[in-house]
């Protein structure tokens, strides 16, 4: 088997609070291959999206190792590591994060121009392509207030592919959706995997995931591969526990 593409050992995250050490990612390792489509599931609380900032450099572990195709990024000097971010990394947001004064053309060449890639007279026809591909080519001159949600994360997508990252990761982004626009966008996230980019998705949503090949969960710290039906049973698990505490102290 190739090597895989990112590679996670021994990572732990821990945060100082006024009530001491919070451990919330302890000793996690992982491998995650090229084309991979996988889906990170776990409670509110339990460290998904301080996994993410982990893995694409947007914060920096307490200990561990992360290598993303070949890159040791924690060990990566932190001003190096924005520019390899912008050209490795396409980050897709709950809340699509567009800028609002720009038009949706240049929402998509902005990270171009901020990485310096491609030549700058061929951008704008980059971006119309990638607009083209998502099916809102025809709104490229509207502002982003002007879209539909779908439209927005539409376009969101398009922006974090316009470097043509290797890496898409997503933190809950199809939370402010509506179900067929979560699933368009799911399916938009499949054929990305079917092409060869790596996809990394947290979601609460079981239902739209009962498709992707690879699901993960994070509970107490740690990371394991797992079904859907396994997970379900951890969780009801967990709420019936809880009630058990609350009922006892009541």
């Amino acid at each position: 088997m190739a090597e895989a593409f990112i590679q996670i050992h021994n990572l732990v995250k821990t945060f100082d609070t006024p009530a001491g050490p919070l451990n919330v990612l302890r000793g996690i390792d992982m491998e995650i291959h090229k084309g991979d489509f996988v889906t990170l599931l776990g409670p509110s609380g339990s460290g998904k999206t301080t996994f993410l900032n982990m893995l694409t450099a947007v914060d920096t572990p307490t200990s561990g190792d992360i290598l993303v195709g070949g890159v040791p990024i924690t060990q990566v000097p932190q001003r190096k590591l924005t520019k390899w971010r912008a050209r490795n990394v396409g980050i897709v947001f709950q809340f699509f994060q567009l800028l609002p004064t720009l038009s949706v053309l240049e929402n998509v060449v902005a990270p171009m121009d901020f990485a310096n890639v491609w030549k700058p007279r061929e951008r704008k026809e980059i971006a119309l392509k990638l607009l083209d591909r998502f099916g809102i080519k025809d709104q490229a001159f509207k502002t982003p207030d002007m879209l539909s949600g779908g439209q927005q994360q539409r376009v969101a997508l398009a922006r974090a592919l316009a470097n043509n990252p290797p890496l898409v990761v997503g933190d809950e982004p199809t939370g402010n959706l509506d179900r067929m626009s979560a699933a368009n966008v799911f399916d938009l996230f499949q054929q990305l995997a079917d092409r060869g980019t790596t996809v990394i998705i947290v979601t609460h949503d079981r239902e739209l995931i009962r498709s992707v090949p690879k699901v993960f969960e994070l509970a107490d710290g740690t990371i394991g591969q797992t079904t859907l039906e396994a997970a379900a049973r951890r969780r009801t698990a967990e709420l019936r526990a809880t009630r058990t505490r609350l009922a006892t102290r009541g």
